[in-house]
């Protein structure tokens, strides 16, 4: 028998009129959770990279602008383009949702890169950019699935890429929603991606020696986050506007992570391969 759960507002509170969501909470609380966790990796005797109070106040505001810039267009371009070519003003309203993870990780890497490019260039940083920019990305990758686990609450909470029917115990009927219990797979997502995800990154940087290797702990996440993604999406009903791509069940999503886990493995040997020349 399916769980029955009351909508929730997609509207956390409102001040002096103005609504806040809590999309917005979940991308706020994952920035402030991730700028502290960031600082307290990178003030360890084993970093590989130290940055100033100021460079650290630079960086938070290159993956913002990354994240939203690259996770907005991401979405536009791969998954609702003719919707938004009809209505350009709703690329902007980034409040309703739509948000894509690919795209916001080519936008992170990005950021970061012109990030270590500044400030090589400067002297204030030493190294290349590559080395510099890779050895901040590796700090970043274990700091990522704290962002994908507010996202994907924030997802479940408004109803957002929900699961494909099912009769599992476990089932989820929003109230006055729908009567076809479904999978909650942002929760599955949140579960692996999220904590799953982070406790093993977490484990590669305290306990192996991957982190002296630029690169190596990005490789690392773009795989296995790519992992489950694939996995998560064989539960979570493909985007109404898009459907399947395949007869045989492919999702956007599972395109774009096997995209990401060959990109990652890439990125991953490379990380060896210099380190040894």
């Amino acid at each position: 028998m399916a769980i029955t759960i009351n909508p929730i507002s997609p509207v956390a509170f409102s001040v002096f009129g103005l609504d806040v969501r809590w999309y917005a909470l979940a991308y706020v609380a994952a920035f402030i959770i991730g700028y502290f966790m960031f600082r307290y990796l990178m003030r360890r005797p084993d970093a590989q990279i130290t940055l100033s109070r100021r460079q650290l106040d630079d960086l938070l505001t290159a993956v913002i602008f990354g994240v939203i810039i690259g996770g907005r267009l991401g979405y536009v371009l791969l998954y609702n383009l003719p919707f938004f070519l009809a209505h350009p003003l709703e690329i902007f309203a980034v409040w309703h949702g739509g948000m894509s993870f690919h795209g916001g990780l080519i936008g992170v890497i990005a950021a970061v890169l012109l990030f270590a490019r500044h400030q090589t260039r400067r002297g204030d940083l030493p190294g290349t950019t590559y080395d510099a920019g890779f050895r901040i990305l590796d700090i970043l990758a274990v700091v990522t699935p704290i962002g994908l686990f507010f996202g994907r609450i924030a997802n479940f909470i408004n109803m957002e890429v929900m699961g494909r029917p099912t009769d599992v115990p476990w089932a989820v009927v929003f109230a006055g929603q729908t009567n076809i219990p479904r999978h909650p797979s942002p929760l599955y997502e949140a579960a692996t991606e999220g904590i799953l995800l982070f406790i093993i990154m977490y484990c590669l940087y305290r306990f192996t020696n991957l982190r002296r290797y630029p690169g190596a702990l990005g490789g690392m996440l773009g795989m296995l986050y790519a992992v489950f993604r694939i996995l998560c999406e064989q539960f979570r009903a493909p985007d109404i506007q898009i459907g399947f791509l395949t007869s045989w069940g492919l999702t956007m999503g599972q395109l774009l992570s096997a995209l990401m886990f060959i990109a990652g493995a890439i990125i991953f040997a490379a990380a060896f391969r210099k380190k040894t020349k």
